[in-house]
């Protein structure tokens, strides 16, 4: 549920609180997250603002006023992992930040549209990429969606970009993720001496949504999409 961290949309509000909402949140829901001591990562989810491209760690630093933050929420329930993210503006996001956001939406809502049993893998990077390139940015080709269920992630690897060698074809019953990262500048990264913070070279930010999906007889149906507003994420308020 990203609602716990909707605050965030208003600065002065540090990525430590909001993981906190997140941690708090799930135990709730008689939930776990996910990443929590996954692999060694010390916190409830991943927040990523500006140039983080993906799996940063809250920390202290208050959000300002024209920040972009991407929130990443896995949770454990009953069995399975459902895992989604979405960038949030904060304040008073420039023109070309709020384009690149509005991209990393349409990118991964055109990618959505393609799901259907028979569909390749490898297929999926094309439609992002020929997107993404009319609008001025460039697709991260480190990081790919990936297979979920009882684990959090497994086969398949679902690439964003194009003339990828990803193997496989969507049958029903599948369930994976698509996640496309989307650079405002060159699609290069570079991992902080954390070993979890990846950040675009060029210091140029850096936009991503996510969805966990289910293959269906007809196309597919997004289990962690939003239950109000018809899905919209949250930007578009």
């Amino acid at each position: 549920d990203p609602s716990s961290g909707i605050n965030a949309e208003y600065g002065g509000v540090t990525t430590e609180e909001i993981d906190d909402a997140v941690f708090q949140a799930c135990v709730n829901r008689d939930c776990y997250p996910s990443p929590l001591n996954y692999r060694g990562f010390p916190k409830s989810c991943c927040t990523s603002v500006n140039e983080v491209i993906c799996h940063g760690i809250p920390d202290k630093r208050p959000l300002q006023d024209g920040d972009i933050l991407n929130i990443d929420i896995t949770v454990f329930k009953d069995g399975f992992h459902g895992d989604l993210n979405e960038t949030f503006l904060v304040g008073n996001v420039d023109e070309k930040g709020r384009k690149l956001v509005d991209a990393s939406y349409d990118c991964l809502q055109r990618a959505i549209a393609t799901v259907k049993p028979g569909a390749k893998y490898r297929d999926v990077g094309n439609v992002i990429q020929k997107y993404i390139n009319t609008q001025g940015f460039s697709v991260v080709r480190s990081y790919c969606g990936h297979g979920i269920n009882q684990l959090f992630h497994t086969a398949p690897s679902v690439p964003h970009y194009s003339k990828n060698k990803a193997v496989g074809i969507m049958k029903v019953g599948h369930c994976f993720t698509i996640e496309p990262m989307i650079n405002e500048g060159g699609w290069g990264d570079t991992l902080w001496p954390d070993d979890w913070t990846a950040v675009t070279t060029d210091g140029k930010r850096s936009s991503q949504f996510e969805q966990t999906l289910l293959v269906t007889e007809t196309g597919c149906e997004i289990l962690t999409g939003r239950r109000e507003k018809e899905g919209q994420p949250y930007f578009r308020d």
